[in-house]
């Protein structure tokens, strides 16, 4: 029998049309929509958009329409996009939509039978744009929104109340006997700590505003019709209603092993608030929470009010969506943050999918051709390349482990290695030489390797890019499914004799940038690693070049860490204070305290720059810049190997 599982992306606020961020996500649970498929699974996917809210009633009034329609107008454009994109969902839920509505209705009554709701009045500060409120303790300057940064504003209503605190104790125990529920594994850690330091009860009815889903009419409650649901119990819940929860069960056999994928900022609402509902509604928990860094342009958060959105469907007609794709998964490690650079996709089209990829079907082709006119034959290959074969089955095995512990980028590094083996034995062998020394069988076998190379490696392309993937199984006379994946995947089989399909290039070269002068980035200051690196290395600093004047602006000294602490209310700044012989020390907030603890950091001597133009975090004046280096596997601040002067200037 097949397993069920169910993938679901967030559900999408309507607030604006689908960012680069959005497509992230969606594309994400596509692709392992499509893995688990080609495992035998049978999966559902779903995905969204969240209509209700106060933010979404004041956005219909500056547009002058009604909050349904002006949610009807934004919700179509998710849809639309990801269709164009044919992204594999199967459920496109709304939050307007009546059944979800009734679902909701009815979980809030079992919530109320159980014990877990009540009614009581509510004062604190409330974020329209997160639709949260805020305890003093957890504001940012000037009473800012501690997620978003946005102002917040003095609410007092009435309001009922869901126990969360009651779920504390359970909410631990849960994590603690599923340490690997959240990946990456940090993320997980932070939510543990969060719930540790104590939950208050969460405010779940509105009064102060009408767009949302009214309260189920109940003779108990004389007030049903002042109160509407709040937005994420709303939101949360539509994972669950298009499945037939309190309507028709037949589909939720499949959130026996639901799979959420989540940005890292609604990260607490999935793991605490959603968590502690089902324990409420007595359901079955997800499996895994996958949360995913955000998506930056020249190192900020993308936001429209400064103007650097990328569009994903701008990248997408002028580059390909299956370029997008493969840039998407490959550049951003999973759980940290990615730097978008039209700069870097070319580069990664050019060096990665045409000269890796392309050009090895294309050799293939024009060999087999040119020697026996396009036919292959694989009955040789173990005798002649029984060594390569086994590399072949260690990269396959590899490749899959990266998928099943959630790290696309890492598994596209294992699945280049592939590729990079079957340019690798065209080199060492060369097949022109072998029929020059009528070494035709030997010849044949190697045009067989290089041919079932490329067929086990598109069947591990498929979930990344499925439509180029299809192209070369084409080309190889072969079909993608969970059938051919069993038997040249999981059985370690070979191709047959076959005739091979010529086709076009796949990924013809780019030689300059497609999309408009406007929407171009300027080149992106995030490291890249060590292989890709050596493949770009003299494209990749061309454009970025300086001259010895503008180096000598940088004022870079050796400092020595005296005193470091958290910064209060921030789970990712450090407060150090840097000696770099000056009347006193610099005062330095770094967000590295995902990376370091304040202990590990103290009499360490590291590089700052001390020239830079003080600024403020979360209240604190930062007098310079620690450097460091980031990559996939995780942040090293730059130290001296040999002990320095502290001040000592770095040149």
């Amino acid at each position: 029998m097949q397993q069920k599982t169910f993938i679901t992306s967030p559900i999408y606020y309507v607030n604006d049309i689908p960012h680069i961020g959005h497509a992230y996500t969606t594309i994400l649970c596509d692709m392992l929509k499509r893995f688990r498929i080609l495992q035998g699974e049978d999966v559902l996917f779903l995905t969204g958009t969240d209509e209700h809210g106060q933010k979404i009633e004041q956005s219909a009034q500056k547009h002058n329409q009604t909050p349904q329609a002006y949610a009807d107008s934004v919700s179509v454009k998710f849809k639309e996009l990801w269709n164009e994109f044919q992204l594999d969902y199967d459920i496109f839920v709304r939050t307007t939509d009546s059944k979800h509505c009734q679902s909701v209705q009815k979980a809030f009554e079992i919530m109320c039978e159980k014990g877990d709701i009540y009614k009581g009045s509510y004062e604190g500060n409330y974020c329209i744009s997160c639709e949260s409120f805020f305890t003093q303790s957890q504001l940012g300057e000037n009473l800012s929104c501690p997620d978003c940064g946005k102002p917040t504003q003095i609410v007092q209503e009435e309001s009922y109340f869901f126990a969360l605190s009651k779920y504390q104790d359970k909410l631990l125990e849960f994590y603690k006997q599923n340490p690997n529920m959240i990946a990456p594994a940090f993320r997980q850690n932070e939510v543990v700590k969060f719930i540790s330091e104590g939950l208050n009860d969460l405010s779940i009815t509105r009064t102060s505003f009408e767009w949302g889903i009214p309260l189920p009419e109940n003779p108990k409650r004389n007030d049903s019709k002042k109160h509407i649901m709040y937005v994420w119990l709303d939101a949360l819940l539509s994972y669950i209603s298009p499945l037939g929860y309190m309507q028709d069960s037949a589909k939720m056999a499949y959130w026996e092993n639901a799979l959420h994928f989540v940005g890292k900022d609604i990260l607490r609402f999935h793991a605490v608030y959603w968590i502690a509902f089902l324990m409420s509604l007595d359901l079955p928990l997800p499996k895994h929470i996958y949360a995913h860094g955000w998506w930056t342009k020249d190192g900020a958060k993308m936001s429209k009010s400064i103007g650097n959105v990328i569009n994903p469907q701008e990248v997408a007609q002028a580059y390909g969506i299956e370029s997008l794709r493969y840039f998407l998964m490959r550049e951003m490690p999973f759980g940290q943050d990615g730097d978008f650079s039209q700069k870097a996709l070319i580069e990664r089209i050019n060096a990665e999918l045409g000269n890796d990829v392309g050009n090895l079907l294309n050799r293939l082709l024009g060999m087999s051709e040119k020697y026996f006119s396009l036919k292959v034959d694989s009955k040789d290959v173990k005798k002649f390349f029984a060594t390569e074969l086994n590399e072949l089955e260690n990269i396959i095995d590899r490749t899959q482990e990266k998928m099943q512990t959630m790290q696309p980028q890492r598994y596209i590094e294992e699945l280049w290695a592939a590729f990079s083996l079957g340019n690798g034995v065209i080199t060492k062998y060369e097949p022109w030489n072998l029929i020059k020394n009528a070494q035709q069988d030997k010849a044949m076998a190697l045009l067989g390797l290089i041919a079932n190379i490329l067929a086990k490696a598109s069947l591990l392309l498929y979930p990344i890019m499925p439509q180029s993937a299809e192209k070369i199984a084409y080309a190889l006379s072969f079909t993608i499914s969970p059938d051919s994946f069993a038997t040249l995947i999981k059985q370690h089989a070979l191709l047959d004799s076959l005739i091979l399909q010529k086709i076009p290039p796949l990924f013809p070269r780019i030689d300059s940038p497609l999309m408009p002068e406007s929407t171009q980035e300027h080149i992106e200051s995030k490291p890249l690693d060590s292989k890709t690196q050596g493949n770009q290395t003299k494209s990749a600093n061309i454009a970025n070049l300086i001259d010895i004047k503008d180096f000598s602006k940088i004022d870079i000294r050796a400092g020595k860490v005296i005193e470091c602490c958290a910064v209060e209310k921030s789970q990712k700044l450090l407060k150090l204070m840097v000696d770099i012989n000056e009347p006193k020390p610099r005062q330095i907030i770094s967000g590295i305290a995902q990376y370091y603890k304040p202990d590990e950091l103290l009499n360490k001597q590291v590089c700052i720059i001390a020239n830079l133009k003080p600024a403020k975090l979360m209240g604190l004046l930062s007098e310079g810049m620690i450097l460091a280096s980031k990559d996939e596997n995780g942040l090293s601040l730059l130290c001296l190997d040999t002990p320095r002067e502290n001040g000592s200037k770095i040149s």
